[in-house]
């Protein structure tokens, strides 16, 4: 079985749960099987949060955390010193960083492949907002189809459209251009 593992990492209130589903719902577009699941903390807003996508060209029977991603997401940048975040970590592991740094000023135990896109500042300037707070679960996902190549952005994109579909039309589409826009601005440090 050809699988694909992914873990994101955020703060309650960003979307990481959600972000998860939709990627694994993008992947479905392209015919591959997904699981997506969360692990939660101290369940608050802005308590650490773990989300996790399985990917695979047939049924997945595996039924657990995931310990030795292919992907690493990770929302906030400052979850960057909690061990957790480094775990399974190895050079050929693919982590997206929100963060305004360039990959190279990232430093991290191990050298893996680096990519970082500044989703805080597309959401505050396309106004992807909770209670005042920068929500870049649908952003991050844009970079990820371009650091990875696991899932096009265009599934991205529609995987989107179907995740939000209950909000208002305007929100939607919000999304998903920031999402293109993550995915042009990315910055491929490998």
């Amino acid at each position: 079985m050809n699988l694909f593992e992914i873990r994101f990492h955020g703060r309650g209130g960003q979307g990481a749960v959600t972000g998860a589903k939709i990627l694994g719902d993008a992947t479905r577009l392209e015919n591959k099987h997904f699981q997506a699941f969360a692990h939660y903390g101290a369940e608050r807003r802005g308590a650490p949060v773990m989300a996790f996508t399985r990917v695979a060209d047939e049924t997945i029977r595996i039924h657990s955390y995931i310990y030795d991603p292919e992907t690493i997401v990770i929302l906030d940048e400052t979850l960057l010193d909690i061990p957790s975040v480094q775990e399974g970590m190895n050079e050929d592991t693919f982590v997206v960083i929100n963060t305004p740094q360039a990959p190279q000023e990232i430093k991290l135990k191990v050298k893996p492949k680096i990519s970082t896109v500044d989703a805080t500042t597309i959401a505050l300037d396309v106004g992807i907002l909770v209670a005042g707070i920068a929500v870049v679960n649908t952003i991050m996902l844009g970079a990820v189809a371009r650091a990875t190549s696991i899932v096009t952005i265009e599934s991205v994109k529609k995987a989107i459209r179907k995740g939000l579909a209950e909000l208002p039309e305007k929100v939607i589409e919000t999304n998903v251009e920031a999402a293109q826009r993550a995915y042009n601005e990315l910055q491929i440090g490998y």
